[in-house]
């Protein structure tokens, strides 16, 4: 198997199909392989093009990005499709749509030419990582069609006796929102315990992420605000490009949010949750490491381990990436 990556990209702006095709060709290991205007014009060269990932504009003449990826999913259910959409709400609400109809992630891009520069950032720093960490791990990987999420123990031997859980903390980017759909609206609505939960995300985005799953959740879900109590029964998504952090104030714990410097290149990282959470609920936590790329989550794990906590992993059949996870259960 050639380990080039066969890239599609699909977007009405000319602008933008040439900012892609130029920047996604500087890598040595990406061939765009076709540039459509609009969904139909992808769908129509698709068997032809043959690529290994599609990357979708959201709004388009024609057929837009969610028309095209339910299209593409008729056919081909695990080729990997990333949507390229605006920072805007109404790009925000667009992306939520195409992740449901089946798309595997997303990167924002700026809107205006006025911020050509940001995007070509953005497509070297955060689109070409996503591209090649969905194709890798669908080369790794047999499809897993309709498999349920499962967590694997990521530390096997015993943690120090203690109290109760008391919190959970999870983790999780690269198809975050499926796995978080999955689980959430099986937990009870009268669960003991708060979950807070960083997922990889810009600002714009977690608010909507936290009142899609509020709605399927027997939960409460919502965006975390500084300074809020939590409480059990309740679920709190970290607010996109803050950290967060538990800080205990008497018998209260509460939500503290910072934008101190992004940590393994992300605002909001699992680290600072998840070392604040060893740091206030020492043995009496439990972490949990969903699917996502990279290694965000590991030290955070470490420091709660430190403290007599007990750590769970997606495992590797049910993951959309499995780097966080790997990273996590490699380091035991």
């Amino acid at each position: 198997m050639s380990n080039t990556i066969r890239v599609m990209i699909c977007d009405d702006s000319a602008v933008m199909r040439r900012i892609l095709t130029t920047v996604l060709s500087e890598d040595a290991e990406l061939e765009i392989v076709y540039a459509a205007q609009h969904g139909r014009d992808a769908l129509d060269n698709l068997d032809q093009a043959k690529p290994d990932v599609v990357v979708l504009d959201v709004e388009m003449p024609v057929m837009d990005g969610i028309q095209t990826v339910a299209a593409i999913r008729r056919k081909h259910r695990t080729l990997p499709i990333v949507m390229f959409s605006s920072l805007t709400s109404r790009g925000a609400e667009a992306t939520f749509e195409a992740l449901s109809a089946g798309a595997n992630d997303f990167a924002t891009k700026p809107s205006g030419v006025g911020h050509l520069g940001q995007a070509v950032d953005i497509v070297r720093k955060d689109l070409l990582a996503k591209i090649k960490g969905l194709v890798h791990a669908r080369r790794r990987l047999s499809a897993v069609g309709n498999s349920r999420i499962t967590l694997s123990p990521a530390v096997t031997r015993p943690a120090k006796s203690g109290g109760p859980i008391s919190l959970v903390a999870v983790g999780v980017s690269t198809g975050g929102p499926k796995a978080l759909s999955e689980i959430l609206p099986c937990l009870p609505v009268d669960l003991p315990v708060p979950v807070l939960i960083v997922q990889h995300m810009p600002a714009v985005f977690t608010g909507l992420l936290a009142s899609r799953l509020d709605a399927i959740s027997s939960l409460s879900v919502k965006e975390a605000e500084d300074g809020e109590m939590i409480r059990p029964g309740g679920v709190w998504i970290a607010r996109g490009d803050w950290h967060m952090e538990v800080s205990r104030f008497g018998t209260d714990t509460r939500i503290s949010l910072n934008q101190n410097e992004p940590e393994n290149s992300v605002r909001p990282a699992v680290d600072p949750l998840f070392r604040s959470v060893a740091r206030v609920f020492r043995d009496r936590a439990l972490g949990v490491i969903l699917t996502g790329m990279g290694k965000d989550g590991l030290d955070g794990c470490r420091a709660m381990r430190q403290q007599g906590a007990s750590i769970v992993a997606q495992d590797q059949a049910t993951c959309a990436v499995y780097g966080m996870p790997r990273q996590v259960i490699e380091a035991g």
